[in-house]
């Protein structure tokens, strides 16, 4: 079985690339930044032209009729361009809220106790299985509070009476989003790595580029190490949807985005913690995102109980029901 990326789909993450370079680029990232992280609409309906929300649906409802590996590729670039907004929630609405494969409406979810992202702009909210709209939602809009948010690019707004239990989505769809998000990090985890060995290659100390210390040379080699096992995670349960894998994905590209961010921005010394400077805000939204949709704790529980279910390997001692030398008790 080949697991290359076809040339359609190498020909789909370039397009999306050479769009969100032309749309949102540096200058427009930090206009957004400092307008406090609203959305703007004109981008996001040029993202529903793109058919970055539709693109799941099937051809005669208005959409591509890709799969999750071929939404997994844009996500990844959404993730390596800082791209703000609620981007997975929207996605998953898509046939679900009216407008919001088109762009035109912009959808929000609850996420457990976790603050809710982007809610004052939100056209729509996911709360379980129910989508809020026009009173409901008004109301719930209300009944919350903004909160300080680490990422400038991500207003947050905490909704009283909300339980751990309150999930923005069931079954696959929980999944499928917490695969999405896992895209994103991979994406910042790819991003900063590129950062790091370009500013590593260009700055110089004592007459030399920073990238010829050994030190510096770890650094740039451990983040690659993090993201490309990152990477093939998150593809292969992007093909399979197993859940347990999903988790896996997840827990390794949420550590890729977050030490990859930290490692970048210690290569940059001083400069690094700068307020000029891009490589914070790829930690802040790191930070952000392994919080949501399958968090840490979470994706551990359901990937120890998915190798706790595991059958041996046939052939195996355990298979077998002989123990290893070292197993069981003395005599």
């Amino acid at each position: 079985m080949d697991f290359q990326l076809s040339d359609d789909q190498r020909a789909l993450r370039s397009g999306m690339r050479d769009l969100l370079d032309a749309v949102f680029d540096r200058d427009r990232m930090r206009a957004a930044v400092e307008r406090g992280g609203t959305l703007d609409r004109s981008l996001w309906r040029e993202l529903g032209a793109a058919g970055f929300f539709a693109l799941r649906l099937p051809e005669e409802a208005g959409g591509a009729g890709l799969g999750l590996p071929e939404a997994v590729l844009l996500f990844e670039e959404a993730g390596r361009a800082l791209l703000p907004g609620p981007l997975v929630a929207t996605h998953l609405a898509a046939g679900l809220v009216k407008g919001a494969a088109e762009g035109e409406a912009v959808v929000t979810a609850v996420d457990g106790e976790l603050p809710v992202a982007h809610l004052a702009e939100a056209d729509a909210v996911l709360v379980g299985p129910d989508a809020l709209v026009g009173e409901p939602l008004r109301a719930f809009v209300a009944a919350a509070r903004p909160v300080r948010s680490m990422d400038p690019l991500t207003p947050l707004h905490r909704v009283a009476g909300r339980t751990a239990a309150t999930e923005a989505y069931s079954g696959a769809l929980h999944y499928e989003g917490a695969l999405l998000t896992a895209a994103e990090q991979l994406g910042s985890a790819a991003r900063t790595t590129e950062t790091a060995v370009q500013h590593a290659g260009a700055r110089e100390q004592f007459g030399s580029p920073i990238g010829s210390f050994q030190a510096v040379k770890h650094l740039c080699a451990d983040m690659l190490a993090r993201t490309e096992p990152a990477r093939a995670a998150v593809y292969a349960a992007a093909v399979t949807g197993d859940p347990v894998e999903i988790a896996a994905a997840k827990l390794l590209a949420d550590e890729a985005a977050v030490r990859n961010a930290r490692d970048c921005l210690q290569i940059h010394g001083g400069m690094g913690f700068t307020w000029e400077a891009d490589v914070h805000l790829h930690l802040k939204r790191a930070w952000l995102r392994s919080a949501a949709r399958l968090g840490g704790a979470a994706a551990e529980e359901l990937l120890a109980a998915g190798l706790g279910a595991a059958r041996p390997y046939p052939g195996s001692s355990a298979a077998s029901g002989r123990g290893s030398p070292e197993a069981g008790g003395g005599g």
